[in-house]
């Protein structure tokens, strides 16, 4: 019978395990980075708590440390605008990961 390829450890010739497959997989691609960088979408509701999360929705996060999110209203953006330091010290207060360095505001459509 044909071995399969690419698929175990090169080694051993046992199965690799998939959370270390896929790892090698993103960095072999260049986007280790990038992934993590987009961690803090998954993590927003956490960060900033059940009554911002209800009004917002993160969108992108760019090389450079910029979260754009998606707001509710223009009164919500404005509030958020004033809190963007302390959401900011916040998110960059998680351990091994990217800080991200400024919040931009849009209106939800």
């Amino acid at each position: 019978m044909a071995e399969r390829g690419g698929g175990g450890n090169e080694r051993s010739g046992r199965p690799e395990p998939l959370g270390n497959a896929l790892a090698n997989f993103l960095k072999a691609r260049g986007l280790e980075e990038r992934v993590a960088r987009a961690a803090i979408l998954t993590d927003w509701a956490a960060l900033v708590g059940p009554q911002i999360a209800k009004v917002t929705a993160p969108r992108t996060v760019t090389e450079d440390g910029t979260l754009f999110v998606g707001v509710a209203t223009h009164s919500w953006m404005s509030e958020l605008s004033l809190m963007e330091s302390q959401l900011l010290a916040k998110i960059n207060a998680r351990e091994g990961h990217d800080p991200i360095r400024k919040i931009r505001w849009e209106l939800k459509r």
